[in-house]
């Protein structure tokens, strides 16, 4: 009976082993699955999008400080403090013209020639005057009229010649500017000088103007430029006559009354 009872044991034995054998295999593949799902779901997960930082970073900017000022507005107003705006003379507000005294008949004149075809442009810098510039200024003076129609004719046909387009134009490019005070004030006015090549009949001379400029606003400039020259010096020639007839002063006064305002 007893042998019996061992056999059957022996045989229940038997039937279970490879049960047992493949729950724990199966166990032992399920953990390990387990493991890898978690391992996988914490290496994929990021620590912060990466449009979430790039919001982070615009809301910093954003943020004003202690005066109220968002970092943005600061750059704003930098960028704009340091760009300087080119200014161009308005030639239907400004004048060119010429002074010069003469005796006609034994009575004296002043003589005055104007022209309004003037251009140029300067940048100035009013938070730093030291750093205006002036560009080169150009005068028609084929377009030169007095208030005698005689005059006009002999001053573009035998003194000017302007007839000849070598001749046609005055230019005067600046290489300094000297006498810039350190502060610009809307509405005051202030006095400089511009060193440049002035170039009439076709000759060319450093010569420097006196400059008085008032900047009525932001955006708008008025001023005058003088300069006493001896013609001669230009080549250019007046015909004699005795002196009881005609006689003209040697030298001559050269303005440049100006407006000036962004294009």
């Amino acid at each position: 009976m007893q042998q019996i009872f061992k056999l059957e044991e022996i045989a229940l034995k038997k039937q279970l082993l490879p049960l047992l054998g493949s729950t724990i295999a199966a166990m032992l593949v399920v953990a390990a699955c387990s493991s890898a799902n978690s391992q996988a779901d914490t290496t994929s997960q990021p620590s912060q999008p990466a449009t979430t930082v790039t919001e982070q970073a615009s809301s910093l900017t954003e943020q004003p400080n202690s005066s109220g000022e968002s970092a943005v507005e600061i750059t704003d107003q930098l960028t704009a403090s340091n760009t300087q705006i080119t200014f161009y003379i308005v030639p239907e507000e400004s004048e060119a013209r010429f002074k010069v005294n003469e005796v006609l008949t034994g009575s004296p004149k002043n003589v005055v020639g104007t022209t309004h075809d003037v251009e140029g442009s300067l940048v100035p810098d009013f938070e730093n005057p030291a750093n205006t510039t002036v560009g080169t200024i150009r005068i028609d003076l084929s377009t030169l009229t007095t208030d005698s129609g005689m005059r006009n004719r002999a001053i573009h046909d035998a003194i000017l010649q302007t007839g000849n387009d070598a001749f046609r134009y005055a230019e005067f490019t600046p290489t300094s500017i000297s006498g810039l005070p350190d502060n610009i004030e809307i509405g005051q006015p202030f006095t400089f000088q511009i060193t440049g090549n002035l170039t009439i009949h076709g000759v060319t001379k450093e010569k420097t103007f006196d400059v008085t400029v008032t900047p009525t606003s932001n955006t708008r400039l008025e001023g005058v430029a003088t300069l006493t020259i001896q013609y001669a010096e230009f080549d250019v020639a007046i015909l004699r006559l005795p002196r009881q007839v005609a006689s003209v002063e040697d030298q001559v006064v050269l303005e440049l009354q100006f407006v000036a305002t962004p294009d």
